[in-house]
């Protein structure tokens, strides 16, 4: 499980590259313990359960303003269903203020916001929690000119992942 995170400093290198070089805001850092899977994917640990990662960041979601859209708890329903799954719970969130920026250059974003960062329970019971790190979406939508807004999406993620997984 060590072997799939890597350092800060060697993603972050990475991840700052993505950025146009002509301007000042540039893709925040991502924090220690981060992995950036090939799929853009950011996985932290959590020092909680599923339940209350997403409780967590919830309540830091609303106290910085955003909006919860959603919360699908995968787990119950498949368990609804007579399935077994391991804890698994999505959380929808976001600002139209950081969206609609982003969705006017590339209406194609609106696959991918409002922002979703799921937590999950791995077989060992370890608890992660995981989202799409902006300079992903970044390439993926093409987007040359919202970098303020992707900028801030990623300096909100960082903090608000953080308040959600820490101790």
């Amino acid at each position: 499980m060590i072997a799939k995170f890597v350092t800060a400093g060697v993603l972050a290198a990475g991840l700052v590259a993505c950025a146009p070089a002509q301007t000042k805001n540039t893709m925040p850092e991502v924090a220690p313990m981060q992995s950036l899977h090939e799929a853009g994917i950011v996985t932290l640990a959590s020092a909680h359960s599923v339940d209350v990662t997403i409780d967590r960041l919830a309540a830091a979601v609303k106290k910085k303003g955003l909006r919860v859209f959603a919360r699908i708890d995968h787990y119950q329903n498949a368990k609804d269903m007579s399935l077994d799954m391991r804890p698994n719970t999505l959380l929808i969130f976001g600002s139209p203020k950081i969206g609609s920026p982003l969705m006017n250059e590339s209406p194609t974003m609106g696959l991918d916001l409002p922002v979703k960062a799921l937590a999950w329970q791995d077989k060992d019971g370890n608890v992660f929690l995981s989202y799409n790190h902006p300079s992903y979406l970044k390439e993926r939508h093409g987007i040359k000119t919202a970098i303020v807004p992707l900028t801030k999406m990623g300096k909100a993620l960082i903090g608000l992942s953080a308040r959600a997984t820490s101790e």
